[in-house]
């Protein structure tokens, strides 16, 4: 079974992906990525994609066109937990 974060590897883990907001209500993180156009954003949301199903771990999702709104909570662990930190992360990688 996957743990909670407690507080402070909660903060920890913010202070390190700062471009991710908490959502406190979902015990969550969460970010919007804008795009130049929708096949960007497709292109990216492909990508994210393939992660997840190689680590088992879906994300919440939205987009609008040009834009892909990302929540991350690990729902068997009931809030926020390494799995999510380290898809963000693999996330982040993919901008780069």
């Amino acid at each position: 079974m996957v743990e909670q974060l407690s507080e402070a590897e909660r903060a920890e883990a913010l202070d390190a992906l700062p471009d991710w907001d908490y959502d406190e209500s979902r015990d969550a993180i969460i970010r919007t990525f804008t795009f130049a156009d929708f096949s960007e954003a497709f292109a990216f949301m492909t990508r994210v994609a393939l992660l997840a199903e190689v680590a088992d771990h879906h994300p919440e999702w939205s987009n609008v066109y040009n834009r892909v709104e990302i929540l991350l909570t690990t729902h068997d662990a009931g809030g926020l937990s390494p799995r999510d930190v380290d898809m963000a992360e693999k996330i982040e990688a993919l901008l780069d």
